[in-house]
């Protein structure tokens, strides 16, 4: 009987369509140019519709609006029309005759109309195309995704019938061929899809973007979105659509530039070349953002970027506006602000008082944000924060999500003279086993905080800090001794950081990632890195283990990766089996790719590979040439503060080691005044130690005039002392005459470089470099020299000195503990006794 039933809605639904394609009313429906024009059809010809007039009308609808400005349409009349309940009721009374596309293009055009998830109409939609899938009634490809972001739009991420919807595209795919249908279908399943399915998706996107030559920026902006939603940086695809916004740059408007950045920014993505057009595009048109949604957009994306003109315009009008921002625009705005290290005060108390008439509309994670950004500005509005920390509090009590409650503690801890309830340390007893080791970290990170800074105060409140610390400490060694999964427990460490990674958990981090280290593989290798960098160990077994695995994988792992596997090696001086074969086939694989960098990443690379002593030509020569530099500079401009001084001395230092350690290349040293200004900054007293360790060389060497204290060489290294001794190691006196460095024997050094008080050695007498070494100049719990202070030692000895290097470990050891102990150690030395 059903299939009969069936046979016959087939069978009708066939006959319609072949006697409507003459149906007047049709297309009188379809020469519609106003809404009122539809609605005076359907109230006039209710008797005479079919199912596929009243899925036209609706369709109709949607196309009239869709051609208005966003803010000239007027949904709101349309869903309130008596003829538009009409057509509703028609359709849901005729959902099974309808055409399998008419069923989804009826569904788009409602959810277009802002028509409710939960309206009967789009309800019955859903189930009768839902009841079609699983009778294998095969939708096109483009009618599948605009059936799949129907689902997504009303939140059915999870729901069976997106699965179903994800089973089609995963037997399908191979036949799409067309960017924009997978774009939408790969966002609309990105929540039920496995690991293998989502690699799939990731190379069939990759092979369409690189097929097709014209890809509108909309498709590549969707690519980021289902990248960001299964919260994977894929460097491939991304690199992919950067390239097409770049060459998009002129269509992008700050709606574009503000969706793009704030998806690069979730992804851990950076470029700067499209930082700089989209700089250039929101200075170009900056005065046209006159509404409070897109000035936001504006104020954050260019505020960070703005020079000191376009930066006092946007804050001036940041503070004309603000009483007119929503909550989430004064958040952005304070986001905003935290970036660009702005604490100007006239704006901070304006949002300050803004915010006081929001913040009861704020949940619970953006208050934690909110407090981050204030307490990072120095908010002194002392009322604001009071009713801020009233409100995590509550929040803190309520809270059922373990997440929650750290982020809530977390940014207590961060507000000054804030008093600690014991309802806080019971709320964090009681959910101890379901936080993770980043959950953990954060929390020690306050109570120690709390304890130190007396803000206890019930009755035994240390003693009761003190134990929760110690269970704390011992759920999270429990939970790195049952871990099995080293992508798991590396997922759970890349937001562990500070004293409690390094002196409760490291060394059992360590052996359980050695428990595991037959889990290490190319796809895993970079986190792995990443966290032996932050914790400075030198573990042999696990960094042999990511050398193999590097180099029979190298083609698998991304350039860029593989400078983060490579700064490991070079940061911690560590020389794994097959060193030079394993060196030579990373220059390989990125010397052939280093279109895949940014011109600040190179120099970053190169200054890596110096350190380990490697200068590839053809990375040298692209670094240190004018057009490469006035790019550099230019790029600059856009980059994060921190980033920008950090590639600054990096660029000295690769400088400085090309001049000295590879002069057949005759590239000039151009960073004298660079150098001078840094030691300008960083001229300071000098320290204790220093002081002291003067006085015992005057009494070694027979007077103060022997040593020099705080040297600057050549090339700007600083050393802690130097002196010279004479071939017969009788130390000679700085006071006797003085000389330029130019006379130190083998070496080029500028001509301008002028260093008084330096005397010309006679034959056979030797310059000393003394340098204390403190325990960042070595691994952790090692004695082994790390890349930087090894690189200086060699680069030293290629000035001419005798590098002789004193460790903490040595020097405040008891062996010696007296004066006369210190004294005696320090004659050997100098004296190579």
């Amino acid at each position: 009987m059903l299939c009969l039933r069936q046979v016959c809605l087939f069978t009708l639904r066939r006959y319609q369509a072949r006697t409507l394609s003459s149906d007047l009313l049709l297309s009188q429906i379809n020469s519609c140019t106003h809404e009122d024009e539809v609605f005076s059809l359907v109230g006039r010809n209710k008797a005479r519709l079919s199912e596929k007039h009243v899925g036209i009308a609706l369709n109709m609808l949607w196309q009239l609006q869709k051609k208005r400005p966003l803010l000239l349409r007027t949904s709101d009349y349309v869903r309130n029309h008596s003829q538009f309940l009409t057509l509703c009721i028609l359709a849901e009374n005729k959902v099974e005759l309808m055409e399998d596309e008419a069923i989804v293009d009826t569904l788009y055009s409602l959810l277009r109309l802002s028509v409710e998830d939960h309206d009967s109409l789009t309800e019955a939609l859903v189930t009768e195309a839902w009841k079609r899938l699983e009778r294998q009634v095969l939708l096109s490809l483009p009618a599948l995704s605009k059936f799949a972001l129907c689902l997504y739009k009303q939140h059915r991420h999870f729901s069976p019938i997106t699965g179903e919807v994800a089973h089609i595209v995963d037997m399908k795919l191979d036949s799409i061929q067309d960017i924009r249908i997978l774009s939408v279908l790969m966002i609309s399943i990105s929540d039920v899809i496995s690991q293998s399915f989502r690699d799939r998706l990731l190379q069939k996107a990759g092979q369409l973007l690189e097929e097709k030559n014209e890809v509108h920026f909309n498709y590549a902006k969707r690519i980021l979105h289902f990248l960001q939603n299964v919260k994977l940086r894929y460097h491939p695809l991304l690199e992919k659509c950067n390239k097409i916004f770049l060459k998009s740059a002129s269509h992008l408007d700050i709606h574009s530039i503000n969706f793009i950045l704030g998806l690069y920014e979730q992804l851990g993505f950076d470029n700067a070349e499209l930082r700089l057009v989209a700089k250039q595009r929101l200075s170009e048109t900056i005065d046209d953002y006159d509404d409070p949604e897109t000035f936001t957009k504006l104020f954050y994306n260019l505020g960070p970027m703005a020079g000191s003109k376009e930066r006092e315009g946007l804050l001036a009008t940041a503070e004309y506006m603000a009483e007119k921002f929503s909550s989430y625009q004064v958040l952005l705005t304070l986001k905003a602000m935290q970036k660009m290290k702005c604490r100007n005060s006239h704006l901070l108390k304006k949002m300050a008082s803004v915010l006081h008439k929001h913040l009861d509309s704020y949940h619970v994670l953006q208050l934690v944000k909110l407090t981050q950004y204030l307490v990072a500005l120095r908010c002194q509005n002392l009322e604001l924060m009071a009713k801020l920390k009233k409100l995590l509090f509550g929040c803190l009590k309520s809270s059922v999500i373990p997440a929650d409650t750290v982020a809530i503690i977390r940014v207590l801890a961060m507000l000054p003279s804030f008093q600690v309830e014991e309802v806080i340390i019971n709320k964090v007893a009681a959910v101890l086993p379901q936080f993770s080791l980043h959950h953990l970290n954060c929390i020690a990170t306050a109570l120690v905080k709390w304890n130190h800074y007396d803000q206890l105060h019930w009755q035994n409140s240390s003693e009761l800090c003190v134990k929760l610390l110690q269970k704390l400490n011992d759920c999270g060694l429990q939970r790195l001794q049952k871990a099995n999964n080293l992508n798991l427990l590396l997922e759970e460490l890349t937001h562990v950081n500070g004293e409690w990674l390094e002196e409760v958990i490291n060394e059992e981090t360590m052996a359980t990632c050695q428990r595991l280290i037959d889990q290490i593989t190319w796809a895993n290798v970079l986190p792995l890195s990443c966290f032996l960098i932050k914790t400075n160990y030198r573990c042999p077994s696990l960094l042999d283990r990511i050398a193999s695995v590097t180099a029979e994988n190298i083609d698998k792992i991304h350039p860029s990766e593989i400078y983060f596997i490579l700064f490991l090696f070079s940061a911690l001086n560590y020389d794994p089996p097959a060193n030079e074969e394993f060196f030579e086939s990373c220059i390989k694989h990125l010397t052939s790719n280093l279109n895949c960098f940014e011109t600040h990443q190179l120099v970053l690379l190169g200054h890596v590979l110096a350190v380990a002593g490697y200068f590839p030509p053809v990375l040298i020569t692209k670094i240190f040439n004018v057009s490469f530099l006035s790019q550099l500079d230019a790029q600059l401009e856009v980059l994060p503060t921190p980033l920008k001084k950090k590639v600054h001395m990096h660029l000295m230092k690769l400088n400085r080691a090309v001049c000295l350690e590879c002069p057949e290349f005759h590239i000039p040293w151009f960073h004298e005044r660079f150098c001078q200004r840094v030691c300008h900054i960083r001229s300071s007293q000098i320290n204790p130690l220093r002081q002291h360790v003067h006085r015992m060389l005057a009494e070694i060497l027979g007077g103060s005039h022997y040593a020099r204290i705080s040297v600057l060489t050549p090339y700007y290294y600083e050393i802690d002392f130097e002196c010279i001794l004479d071939e017969n190691k009788t130390p000679l006196s700085y006071m006797a005459q003085t000389i330029s460095l130019d006379d130190m024997e083998g070496m080029h050094l500028k001509q301008n470089f002028k260093d008084e008080g330096r005397k010309a050695l006679p034959p056979g007498a030797q310059r000393i470099a003394l340098e204390f070494l403190d325990s960042k100049a070595f691994s952790k719990d090692s004695h082994h020299l790390k890349g930087e202070s090894a690189v200086k030692k060699r680069h030293l000895e290629m000035l001419g000195y005798r590098v002789v290097q004193i460790p903490h470990f040595e020097w405040n050891s008891m062996g010696l503990s007296t004066k006369r102990e210190q004294i005696e150690y320090l004659r050997k030395h100098l004296y190579g006794i």
